[in-house]
C-alpha cells in the first residue's frame, strides 16, 4: 500500500475515526484504525464492537492495499504533521510515514484481523433537518447515565410520532426534548447510546440540510460528508417518563435565566468539591434567594422573580441546576415545584419543546 495525501485532511479523518477505537481490550486490533487505499481515496474504519466510524479521504493512490494501525498513536502523530503533504506506505517494519526529508515507522497489524462491520442497515428510517437533530441531542444527552449500574440509561430514548421526542435520565435528573420529523417509517422507538449521539452531533451542521438515519436489526446507521457511523442500539424497557414527570405544580416562578445562572455559578464556587454540591433556593414573593454554605464560606444572593403559588425552600445539586439552565435558550425560564422533597422542572417561558426535571436533595443545610 502506498498513497500521498494532504496531512490536514488525513489528520482530521483519523481523529474522527479513532473515536470508535476501543480503549481497554484484550484484542489489540480493536485499538486500531483500518486503512484501505483504493482507487483515488483512502477509507478509514474503526470499531469497538458497539460504535463503528467510517471516513473517506481523497488521495493519490500508487499501490492499493490495507493495514491496521494503532488509532490513538496514529492520530497523535499526524496531529503534529497537519500542515504537510505526507506519503503513507507499508513495508517490513510496518507503516512508513514520509514528510519533507524525514520518515517514521509505526508497527501495524494485518487487516485480516479486523472484524467485519455490516453497513447494510436500511430497513427503517427517519428524516430530520441536521440542525434540529443536533439541537435535540445537545438538549438531552448530558442527562444520560455515566455508570454501568443500569446500562440502558447510558442511552437516549427516541420515540417517533408526529414529532421526534427524546428522553434521557440518570436517576437524579431527566431531560425531555422534541423536534420536527420530516418523514419516517415503521420504527416506534429506539434507545441510542449517548456516545453514539455525541459522535453524530459532531458530524452534523446547524443548517436546514436533511439527514436520514437508518435502523435495522438493533443497529443504527447515519452518513454525512463522507463519514458513516454505525452503532448498536440498546435493547430493553426504558423508564416511562409519564411516571416521573409531575402533571401539576403548587408553585411556579418566572425569572431571568442568565441572571439565575450567574448567581448559581457564584454560589457553586464555594461548595466546589463538597459531596452533594448543594445550593438552596428560597422562593417566594418577588425574589428567589440563592444560598450555599461550606467550610470555606457562604453565598447569599437575591434574584428578581415573579412567583405564583406557595413559598418553598428547596436544595439541589448545583451542577444539575446549571446544566438544565444552560440547555434552555430563552431569556426567561420557569421553575415549577410541589414541595422541598418533590422533583421540580425547568422550562423556557414560551417554547415548551424541552423540559428538565431534577430531584432535590433532602439533607439541606
Amino acid at each position: 500500500m502506498k498513497f500521498v495525501c494532504d496531512g490536514l485532511s488525513l489528520s482530521e479523518a483519523v481523529t474522527k475515526t479513532s473515536k470508535a477505537c476501543a480503549v481497554r481490550t484484550t484484542a489489540p486490533v480493536m485499538e486500531c484504525v483500518k486503512l484501505t487505499a483504493k482507487n483515488d481515496e483512502v477509507i478509514l474504519f474503526a470499531t469497538d464492537g458497539e460504535l463503528s466510524i467510517r471516513k473517506t479521504v481523497k488521495a493519490e493512490v500508487f499501490e492499493e492495499g490495507e493495514v491496521c494501525v494503532p488509532g490513538k498513536l496514529f492520530s497523535d502523530f499526524l496531529g503534529k504533521l497537519s500542515g504537510e503533504e505526507i506519503t503513507i506506505g507499508t513495508g517490513e517494519r510496518g507503516l512508513e510515514i514520509s514528510y519533507r526529508e524525514a520518515s517514521s515507522f509505526i508497527q501495524t497489524l494485518p487487516a485480516e484481523e479486523f472484524p467485519e462491520i455490516g453497513l447494510d442497515v436500511g430497513e427503517n428510517y427517519f428524516v430530520m433537518k441536521q440542525g434540529a437533530l443536533k439541537k435535540i441531542i445537545a438538549e438531552t444527552v448530558f442527562c444520560c447515565a455515566q455508570d454501568d449500574s443500569r446500562p440502558i440509561l447510558k442511552g437516549c430514548l427516541f420515540e417517533f410520532g408526529e414529532r421526534l421526542e427524546a428522553t434521557a435520565l440518570d436517576g437524579y435528573r431527566l431531560a425531555l426534548s422534541s423536534a420536527e420529523l420530516l418523514s419516517g417509517n415503521e420504527e416506534k422507538s429506539i434507545i441510542c447510546p449517548a456516545r453514539t449521539l455525541l459522535e453524530i452531533a459532531r458530524m452534523l451542521g446547524e443548517d436546514e440540510k436533511e439527514i436520514t438515519v437508518y435502523t435495522q436489526g438493533g443497529n443504527l446507521l447515519v452518513s454525512a460528508d463522507g463519514m458513516t457511523i454505525v452503532s448498536r442500539l440498546y435493547q430493553g424497557e426504558f423508564i416511562r417518563k409519564e411516571s416521573v414527570i409531575p402533571s401539576t405544580f403548587t408553585t411556579e416562578v418566572t425569572l431571568e435565566r442568565l441572571e439565575l445562572i450567574s448567581s448559581v455559578e457564584r454560589a457553586a464556587i464555594l461548595i466546589r468539591g463538597d459531596k452533594n454540591n448543594l445550593v438552596t433556593l428560597e422562593i417566594g414573593g418577588e425574589t428567589v434567594k440563592i444560598r450555599s454554605n461550606s467550610d470555606v464560606g457562604n453565598v447569599f444572593e437575591c434574584v428578581g422573580a415573579h412567583t405564583l403559588g406557595k413559598d418553598v425552600t428547596i436544595s439541589m445539586n448545583a451542577k444539575y441546576l446549571l446544566d438544565g439552565l444552560r440547555a434552555l435558550e430563552e431569556e426567561q425560564c420557569v421553575l415549577s415545584f410541589n414541595s422541598a422533597i418533590s422533583p421540580f422542572i425547568l422550562q423556557n417561558k414560551d417554547k415548551k419543546e424541552s423540559l428538565y426535571l431534577i430531584l432535590p436533595v433532602r439533607n439541606a443545610q
